[in-house]
């Protein structure tokens, strides 16, 4: 027993210096210059270059703007993705309807299809609307994504029908229905989705690459990009946009934490 609890407690270790020391470099890499981070060996304390790179990140990509933009986006994509996804899911999980399975399949094939295989289509049609370098067309085409469907369709389906029925006896109509009755206990579920929706949004590069194109609209995944030039690049003022990158999805993630596992499980239940 002692063998197995000294296993246990040495691979937890080992996993949560694999995912921390990475995370760590990261920290200490934004505050040194990019001849100091290739040294050898490499930095493992902080420099004194954190300001130098802020400044040069500032003056080469507008960083202020760009994490406004980013949180932005994201922030709206999660409400309106969210609406979309739950508002799916119920219908899937509670209503019956004549074709629910099939469609429900045809959508989850939405899973296996690479994105990539979308990117042209999706851009004749932006250009067709003439949304191209619009925030719209980084928002709608990703709306109703087919894991959140998912997500959310499984934690409805294991609401009591009988909750349901006895507010439709009650008089209660279908929206009131699902706001008051439906949505309080998928707080842990919609707490879930939310952190995926997020950080779906909030590392999406290769479509806001496409679709924007002034240098004023851009989000942080494709401004750090700029950056990297061909002969000259400024890793310290990348690693130092990395960082920063990865301190609003921390936050949401340390909020929404105990959620989020609850969340996650509640979408294995089957019906």
């Amino acid at each position: 027993m002692k063998l197995r609890s000294l296993t246990l407690t040495w691979s937890l270790a080992i996993t949560l210096a694999a995912v921390l020391v990475p995370f760590y470099w990261l920290v200490v890499a934004a505050t040194h210059s990019t001849q100091e981070i290739f040294r050898t060996p490499p930095p493992l304390v902080p420099g004194g270059h954190l300001l130098d790179n802020l400044e040069s990140l500032q003056e080469k990509a507008g960083f202020g703007r760009v994490v406004l933009n980013s949180l932005g986006i994201a922030t709206v994509y999660t409400l309106l993705a969210g609406t979309v996804c739950t508002l799916a899911g119920y219908g899937f999980a509670k209503f019956r309807f004549r074709g629910r399975e099939p469609l429900f399949g045809l959508l989850m094939l939405g899973l296996v299809i690479p994105a990539q295989v979308t990117l042209v289509p999706l851009f004749r049609l932006m250009a067709e609307l003439r949304w191209l370098d619009t925030y719209q067309a980084v928002l709608l085409p990703n709306l109703a994504l087919p894991f959140g469907i998912f997500l959310m369709r499984q934690s409805m389906a294991a609401l009591p029908d009988e909750l349901l029925d006895s507010g439709r006896v009650d008089g209660c109509g279908e929206l009131r229905l699902f706001l008051r009755v439906a949505l309080p206990p998928m707080r842990p579920a919609l707490a879930a989705l939310a952190i995926f929706l997020f950080l779906f949004q909030w590392n999406e590069f290769i479509w806001p690459l496409i679709v924007l194109r002034d240098d004023a609209s851009l989000t942080i995944p494709v401004a750090l990009a700029s950056l990297q030039g061909v002969d000259d690049t400024d890793y310290g003022a990348i690693l130092a946009g990395t960082a920063i990158a990865a301190l609003p999805m921390s936050a949401l993630f340390l909020a929404l934490q105990r959620h989020f596992v609850s969340g996650l499980l509640a979408g294995a239940v089957k019906e």
